[in-house]
């Protein structure tokens, strides 16, 4: 089980999320809705796991990730990404996000991907 911070401009998305993380057995202990208030909350809880939306507004995921990568290079951030945005996602990775989940959510597939990242050391 990790305690994870959503970080997603869409109320929506960020309530699916929310629904399939409690649903495989983890702890929702924050929500941002965008990327200063995500980088903001990270340093405040402390969580185990971020999922990290690209495109936001004031700022985005990118931003955000490289905000709370400076502070803790051990962060675990999987962004949440559209199809469309392979670019965006080369450069998080290259940055230090260590994994991805694409939009239209797919709860087998985010349950494994977080599962698989909660349980790797840093």
């Amino acid at each position: 089980m990790a305690n994870i911070l959503i970080v997603d401009d869409s109320r929506t998305s960020r309530r699916v999320l929310r629904d399939i993380l409690e649903r495989g057995g983890h702890s929702v202990v924050g929500e941002a809705v965008n990327g200063r208030e995500g980088a903001d909350l990270y340093n405040n809880l402390k969580p185990d796991l971020v999922t990290m939306d690209i495109t936001m507004p004031e700022m985005d995921g990118i931003e955000s990730l490289k905000v709370i990568i400076s502070n803790d290079p051990h962060a675990k951030v999987v962004m949440v990404t559209a199809a469309n945005q392979k670019q965006k996602m080369m450069e998080a990775l290259k940055i230090g996000a260590v994994e991805f989940i694409a939009k239209p959510l797919d709860e087998n597939a985010i349950i494994k991907t977080i599962d698989e990242v909660s349980e790797k050391k840093t």
